[in-house]
């Protein structure tokens, strides 16, 4: 698989994404990955690393989208930018996806359109692999869309169907719908209008509401919401990890026996944090696409865009998109 990175998306950009590109060509994630951006700091960087040019490219573009860039705006204004460039290839067929680590809006923005959306889906949506319990689930959507109906919930069930069943190869996954109890009859008009859409399709495994105390217990595979709860729901369980482990961090500083037990118990802590670890899944798929744009997090280390790269590899060798444009299209 031949993937585009964004090479000037991040915000310590663009060493994270060489380094995660080299690491990348190097365990055999993908066949080739082409960076775009500046092309003179671009290959001066990638002269301090040994890999074989064959599996590396450079594509230059002089400008690039920055994280306070107005996201509509500036990819009209910035056609030549690192961002806009990348999608392009992807829509040439030059590769097979694109990754960024930048300024989401643009990516979502500049991704609809240039590949545009699957026909008869109203609103794409950013969907985002979470670990739980049990194993990784799929929750969308995670910020693309503030304001939502019914109707796009449905979709974005079937949506996230299509993909969880594609990607992790389990037919029938398990569906619910984010709401503030499990009754049928709680939540929003929005929420309860929902439920009997999703309810009602044939083609969705819908088990019911599920409430966020049991977000990340694994009884379910996709979970279905609007973004303005997804991404508050991103927020405060990245914030929730990142506080654990300073208090955790804390605590053991304070006395030696702290430390003797910590050091006990590392092989526990060890496992814990990968388990939580962003960087472990690289990035959120754009879904509801005419391809593959996958958007890495801002802070993202060579490490998550090396997973970001196999990530984007792996969702486009499973057929996702062309499975998803098959269901809509009958309809």
């Amino acid at each position: 698989m031949r993937v585009a990175l964004d090479a000037f998306g991040s915000d310590s950009a663009p060493f994270p994404e060489i380094e995660g590109a080299v690491l990348a060509v190097k365990e055999g994630l993908a066949s080739e990955v082409i960076l775009v951006g500046d092309e003179s700091i671009i290959s001066r960087e990638l002269a301090k690393y040994y890999y074989d040019p064959v599996h590396i490219k450079v594509e230059h573009a002089t400008e690039r989208i920055g994280m306070d860039d107005s996201a509509a705006a500036s990819v009209r204004s910035k056609k030549d930018s690192s961002m806009v460039r990348a999608i392009g290839l992807h829509k040439e067929g030059r590769v097979d996806a694109v990754v960024s680590a930048g300024n989401t809006g643009a990516m979502m923005s500049a991704s609809l359109i240039t590949l545009g959306r699957i026909k008869n889906v109203s609103r794409p949506a950013i969907a985002g692999v979470f670990p739980t319990q049990q194993g990784p689930q799929i929750i969308l959507d995670i910020g693309a869309n503030v304001d939502c109906d019914a109707e796009h919930l449905m979709q974005f069930a079937i949506i996230g169907s299509k993909y969880f069943e594609y990607f992790f190869k389990e037919p029938q996954p398990r569906v619910s719908l984010l709401n503030i109890g499990e009754e049928s009859a709680k939540g929003n008009s929005m929420s309860k209008g929902a439920y009997q859409l999703i309810a009602a399709n044939p083609d969705i495994n819908f088990i019911g509401n599920i409430e966020g105390k049991d977000v990340l217990s694994g009884i379910t595979d996709v979970i279905v919401c609007d973004g303005f709860v997804g991404n508050v729901m991103l927020k405060t369980i990245e914030g929730v990890g990142f506080s654990i482990f300073a208090i955790l961090k804390e605590q053991i500083n304070k006395d030696w026996v702290a430390k003797i037990g910590a050091l006990l118990s590392y092989p526990a802590y060890s496992y814990i944090k990968k388990k939580l670890d962003h960087t472990e899944y690289g990035g959120a798929l754009l879904v509801g696409l005419n391809g593959y744009s996958v958007v890495s997090h801002g802070r993202s280390n060579g490490k998550a865009i090396k997973n970001a790269i196999r990530f984007a590899a792996r969702i486009a060798e499973s057929g996702y998109v062309k499975h998803t444009q098959d269901y809509f299209g009958s309809k």
